[in-house]
């Protein structure tokens, strides 16, 4: 269990530790989360050292959400004071979201000129 811990956190420290070096915009967390993905696809499988954290902590996800509610109790009264302008932020960002997945769809998807798959 502890291997798979170390595994874990070797994988996010080496995205924390690249990102910092190359200087892109993107998290630490998610570059070690690629990079434990193509750990993963190469070594072919899940190895029990590594399954048994990361299922344990799988199934405590939800304690990860309470810092994120007292942050909204705590700040309420900031987003009463802005609940509209984050309200429209929150629309439009997700018909943005829309949109680009649609266009990205329509880019790798390929044509099928009026033919359906069915025949």
């Amino acid at each position: 269990m502890l291997l798979g811990f170390l595994i874990l956190l070797l994988c996010q420290l080496t995205g924390e530790l690249l990102m910092m070096t190359l200087g892109l915009p993107i998290p630490g967390p998610v570059a070690g989360m690629l990079i434990l993905f193509v750990g993963l696809l190469l070594y072919g499988s899940v190895p029990r050292a590594l399954r048994v954290p990361a299922e344990g902590l799988i199934r405590h996800l939800s304690l990860l959400f309470v810092p994120a509610g007292v942050g909204l109790i705590q700040h309420f009264g900031l987003i009463a004071q802005e609940w509209l302008v984050i309200l429209l932020t929150l629309i439009s960002s997700t018909f943005v979201a829309l949109f680009v997945t649609a266009l990205v769809f329509k880019a790798l998807h390929p044509s099928s000129s009026g033919e359906t798959r069915d025949g």
